[in-house]
């Protein structure tokens, strides 16, 4: 049996149940808090002009990122196993067909290639948490910052080293399952996450720009939107949320039936849109104090940011805070995207948690190598959209995220029964009816714009 019951007769996954709602909503925020939120978010609003950019940002959370998260959650909980096996089994019992089941392999694969490519950049901010304790940036030119990044990701040997770190990292707390490792890793890295936030932003409030930053991120310029912009905040909602890729799938496995998942997704929402807006809030206002660009893409983290902290009182202890947060939230998110992979390898061939975990690992390990070499030895080996890298952020990010929400939130909408997803949802009321409208209309075409719009078919 791949499910069991508890001792109130409650259904249960193999792999254990999250001890407590809240233990669901750290563990999904941790997943969805990453790199994107921290790393992507800041200069993407730096890009498209701040304040216009974060409205039609929130309303897309809400009005898509939310109903696709809802709908991946009662997914999961209602299959009970990993992403494939639920989406196989559950095509059977709602719509007659077991070829589901490639819409969570879909899931399984995107998350190991991001995972692969996701760990090399993760690394990195593991070296920059050395070089700011040893005070690399401090008095540092923009010369000296920017030779400092292009040297150490020129190193293929350093680049490797702090790659197969991070991928050591995650594989440790995956490995412990999911109370004994994954609960107890978020339990303590996401308010850590936080609060390693809230230092920060007390000191862009005490860097004399901080009104600076907060016009720049809520004062409205719609003359600065485009069509692009509109579609960047559209994906960047989608993807800040960790939603298409079998991880929230696969929690939502874990999630205990009293709990309302209605409820738990709203608050997964709240926390990673706000740690997104604390982020700009952080960053923007430290950029402004040194007369740089809120736009420098993603140069921001690691060469505009650096030499924002070399300049400033206490700039190391500040650099090592951020990049120390960065790491965690990199990691927190690792371990979400590894979680689908471990579970099916746990389910399909009977492998103990550890072993599932550590093969897991060192494919993910291995298919990231060509990630590491692709800042150095195979830089200039480019093909399609450009190196390994390019390649592999490309297909995932614009081809096979948004095409696993798309079937996922269909799915969800058109395929299962009014029943079955009322009953995940807990009733058939005025926020059911939004849910569902949003599921079967407003998501699926959101989502299908910005997959058109990332393979060039909308001009």
């Amino acid at each position: 049996m791949l499910t069991q019951q508890t001792d109130d007769g409650k259904r249960s996954s193999l792999h254990g149940n999250w001890s407590s709602r809240m233990a669901f909503i750290l563990a999904v925020t941790g997943s969805a808090v990453g790199l994107g939120n921290i790393w992507k978010f800041p200069y993407i609003a730096g890009q498209n002009g701040g304040g216009a950019f974060v409205l039609v940002y929130l309303a897309c959370v809400i009005l898509i990122g939310m109903p696709v998260m809802m709908s991946e959650i009662l997914i999961g909980r209602r299959g009970r196993r990993n992403p494939v096996r639920t989406m196989e089994l559950l095509g059977k019992e709602e719509g007659g067909s077991g070829r589901w089941r490639w819409v969570g392999g879909l899931g399984v694969v995107a998350g190991i290639l991001i995972l692969s490519y996701y760990s090399v950049i993760a690394g990195w901010t593991l070296a920059y948490i050395v070089k700011s304790v040893s005070g690399v940036f401090a008095g540092a030119s923009p010369q000296a910052v920017g030779a400092e990044f292009d040297n150490f990701v020129g190193d293929w040997r350093l680049v490797g080293l702090t790659h197969t770190v991070f991928m050591g990292l995650a594989v440790f707390v995956v490995a412990r399952g999911v109370e004994r490792g994954l609960e107890q890793a978020v339990r303590f890295m996401v308010p850590a996450l936080l609060v390693l936030m809230l230092v920060l932003l007390g000191y862009s409030i005490s860097s004399g720009y901080f009104g600076q930053g907060v016009a720049f991120m809520f004062t409205p310029d719609f003359g600065a939107l485009t069509r692009d912009s509109i579609l960047a905040a559209l994906g960047q909602a989608f993807f800040t949320l960790s939603i298409g890729m079998g991880a929230v799938m696969a929690y939502g496995a874990y999630l205990p039936e009293e709990t309302s998942i209605t409820g738990a997704s709203a608050a997964v929402v709240t926390a990673d849109t706000s740690i997104a807006m604390l982020a700009g809030l952080a960053i923007f206002p430290l950029v402004f104090a040194n007369g740089l660009t809120p736009g420098d893409g993603p140069g921001l983290v690691f060469n505009t940011l650096p030499l924002a902290f070399g300049q400033m009182p206490g700039g190391v202890f500040f650099s090592t805070v951020f990049f120390v947060l960065l790491s965690f939230a990199a990691w927190t998110s690792a371990i979400g995207l590894m979680e689908p992979a471990v579970a099916w390898i746990v389910e399909h061939y009977s492998k103990t948690r550890a072993q599932a975990t550590v093969g897991v690992g060192l494919l993910i390990w291995f298919i990231g190598l060509g990630s590491v070499l692709s800042f150095n030895v195979l830089a200039d080996a480019r093909f399609l959209a450009g190196t390994i890298f390019d390649n592999v952020d490309y297909l995932t990010s614009n081809v096979m995220l948004p095409l696993g929400g798309l079937l996922i939130v269909w799915f969800a909408g058109w395929v299962m029964s009014r029943n079955s997803t009322s009953d995940e949802l807990g009733g058939s009321g005025a926020l059911y009816k939004l849910w569902r409208f949003s599921a079967r209309y407003l998501a699926p075409v959101g989502i299908l714009f910005v997959l058109l719009n990332a393979i060039g078919l909308l001009g």
